[in-house]
């Protein structure tokens, strides 16, 4: 199992998805005067409407505050946050360059963009632009946050600290400085004074997703697991199509004993061929602690065949969001125009590339399903999209554009233990012994070294390199791990 795994990368995922508002939320932030007060009226009531989720109200107001002063970049700055909410996301992304235009050195502007770029292209890319925006506003603690979050999701933890201890000086008062001190005390195993820390922040109690899922990262390293499964659940009924929080919620009934509930909720989901290796093991293992033997054993013969292989496929729930939802019943129906519609429907919409390009994908259009991939990725990149633009460059035969696809998303988030286990399989294929070695003891540092399918991996590096000794050892771990019921009969 990976023990510890999505707890260590959970809690930067967490930081990140706070502190890092994404180009969808409006933090607040200072207005050009050039407007006059009817104009920044407007504009403030406009964010209000925004944080309520009034969209339309919010777009009128824009309006209004457009026709007052066209020019001012604050204007555009809400304008794109308010397109990216609303699913206009390319739209979004040429509002944003606007505001740029218009004033190069306007904070906020520089603030949305580094969103952006982080989003696209990887933290690394996007600290330059908050450290540009922190030049200009350094009083801004909405991009101190910002800057001590992504510092965190490249593993920089040591310039994580001081960048928080700057935010505590700027505003003492922000909710993120408790906040982001929490995640560091969580990634250093401190659960007591994460507790504490999270706690004053407030933030869970005000049922911010991400201080949530802190949360119950903390009541998992504490043990108190049930506790941690009801604050999962409860995040799993809001965000239906997270699979991480899917898998934390089986990770907390599984170590709490709760095999019933793993199976009854996740045995189905799990069958199928998106699952998550991880969470087929889950499944598994609590079908053997049943003594469902039988049953048992193809979900854990899977788990350990496709550990880092991610084929596409198209469930479908009740419980996802309607154009995803709608999109998968008409493809199971042989609808293959599905993917055009949603397109039709929605044309600025990244999510919508993605979904066509899934099904583009199933009907075997591999070369269409990579340009909508590609178009998508223009917006954001996560390691998901990623996945699945390898999968079609592989089955298009580009396997030079899938390695070095992967290669930058590894680079790029030096935090992805998924990433640098499918990078350390390309390197054994290739015989790249050492990479192969560098990369599995970066991911086993991760907490992901002692999952049975990892270690072979590093016994199968450690002999490439003559280790043979350290090549037994990892054998060992890796029977000693396996799971009784695969063992000779």
């Amino acid at each position: 199992m990976h023990d510890g795994r999505f707890q260590r990368a959970g809690i930067i995922a967490a930081a990140l998805a706070l502190a890092g508002c994404g180009a969808g939320e409006t933090p607040e932030r200072p207005i050009t005067p050039e407007g006059g007060a009817a104009f920044a009226e407007r504009l403030e009531t406009a964010r209000i409407a925004m944080r309520e989720g009034d969209l339309v109200q919010a777009g009128r107001l824009y309006d209004e505050a457009f026709a007052l002063e066209p020019s001012n970049p604050a204007l555009w700055v809400d304008i794109a946050r308010l397109r990216y909410r609303g699913g206009e996301h390319f739209g979004a992304i040429e509002t944003a360059e606007r505001a740029l235009a218009l004033d190069g050195t306007f904070a906020p502007a520089l603030l949305l963009r580094g969103q952006m770029v982080r989003d696209a292209h990887g933290p690394a890319d996007a600290l330059a632009w908050f450290e540009a925006a922190l030049e200009i506003d350094p009083g801004n603690p909405d991009i101190h946050a910002e800057y001590a979050a992504t510092l965190g999701e490249l593993g920089r933890y040591t310039d994580m600290l001081h960048a928080v201890r700057t935010l505590a000086r700027v505003a003492p008062d922000h909710p993120q400085v408790h906040y982001l001190q929490a995640v560091l005390a969580a990634r250093a195993q401190d659960p007591v004074l994460a507790r504490t820390l999270l706690s004053q922040s407030g933030l869970a109690e005000a049922g911010v997703p991400a201080a949530m899922l802190l949360d119950a990262l903390i009541h998992m390293q504490q043990g108190t697991h049930d506790t941690a499964a009801d604050i999962l659940e409860t995040l799993a009924a809001r965000q239906p199509a997270n699979n991480r929080i899917a898998e934390l919620l089986a990770k907390a009934w599984w170590m709490g004993g709760r095999d019933r509930a793993v199976v009854e909720r996740f045995e189905e989901v799990a069958r199928d061929d998106a699952a998550s290796p991880y969470l087929a093991m889950l499944v598994g293992r609590s079908l053997e602690r049943l003594g469902e033997r039988d049953r048992a054993i193809p979900f854990i013969e899977r788990a350990r065949r496709r550990a880092g292989v991610g084929p596409i496929s198209l469930p479908s729930s009740e419980d996802m969001p309607a154009m995803t939802r709608d999109l998968r019943y008409r493809l199971a129906l042989g609808d293959g125009a599905a993917g055009a519609a949603i397109l039709g429907e929605f044309p600025q919409s990244a999510d919508a590339h993605m979904l066509a390009g899934d099904a583009a994908f199933i009907e075997g259009d591999t070369l269409r399903a990579i340009d909508l991939y590609q178009t998508a990725a223009q917006v954001r990149r996560p390691w998901a999209l990623t996945r699945k633009l390898v999968a079609a460059y592989r089955a298009a035969g580009a396997d030079r554009a899938a390695d070095a696809l992967l290669l930058r998303h590894a680079a790029a988030e030096p935090q992805n233990g998924d990433a640098l286990i499918m990078l350390a399989r390309r390197s054994l294929l290739a015989e790249d012994w050492l990479r192969a070695d560098l990369l599995l003891s970066r991911a086993a540092q991760l907490g992901i070294g002692t999952d049975p399918a990892i270690l072979d991996l590093r016994a199968q590096a450690a002999r490439g390199l003559g280790y043979d000794e350290a090549a037994r050892q990892f054998d060992q771990a890796r029977m000693h791990l396996a799971p009784r019921l695969l063992a000779p009969l």
